[in-house]
Order: C-alpha cells, then sequence, then structure tokens
C-alpha cells in the first residue's frame, strides 16, 4: 500500500486546523492562560514535516522509504500534540 498521499492529504488538512486553534486561541486572548497554543505550534511543526517528507516520498525513488517512514512517525507526533492541546485547552477552561 502506497501510503504518501494519505499522509500528505491528512497531515495537511490537520495543519490548517492546528493554525485554526492557534489563531482562535490569539483572537479570544485565551493564549495567555494556556499552554495550548504552545503545544499546537508543535503539532504544526509536526505536521510540516509530515507534508513535506510524504511529499519527497511522492516525487523520490523507491529506494528510499525512508521518507514515508518518518512521514508517519510525524503525523502521529502532530496528531498526539494536537490532541493535547485540544485537552490542555479544555481542562484550563474547566472552572
Amino acid at each position: 500500500m502506497h501510503r504518501p498521499p494519505h499522509i500528505l492529504n491528512a497531515a495537511s488538512n490537520l495543519l490548517g486546523i492546528s493554525l485554526l486553534v492557534i489563531t482562535g486561541l490569539k483572537f479570544t486572548h485565551q493564549s495567555e492562560h494556556t499552554f495550548a497554543d504552545e503545544i499546537a505550534w508543535i503539532a504544526c511543526a509536526a505536521f510540516t514535516v509530515s507534508c513535506l517528507l510524504a511529499y519527497l516520498s511522492i516525487r523520490g525513488d523507491a529506494e528510499r522509504p525512508w521518507h514515508e517512514e518518518w512521514a508517519d512517525k510525524a503525523f502521529i507526533l502532530g496528531l498526539v500534540a494536537l490532541v493535547a492541546a485540544v485537552i490542555t485547552f479544555a481542562a484550563s477552561t474547566i472552572p
């Protein structure tokens, strides 16, 4: 199964969602009260790396499968960081 197009699609969509989370926290001035935006920045970085590596895997030759493997790992890191950012924000807003 050739996964890089799927990784690229999902990672780019989640990168946009991560940026929306950061923008929403900044716009509502909630970023000063929680670490959720800092964690979301980690998610952004991981999704960006995942997008780049998935793209290189698509464009590259089949002799270098490490791009795909690391795109998967960066994607999982970004997913975990995005969930952690949402949980952190939710926990900080509960009285």
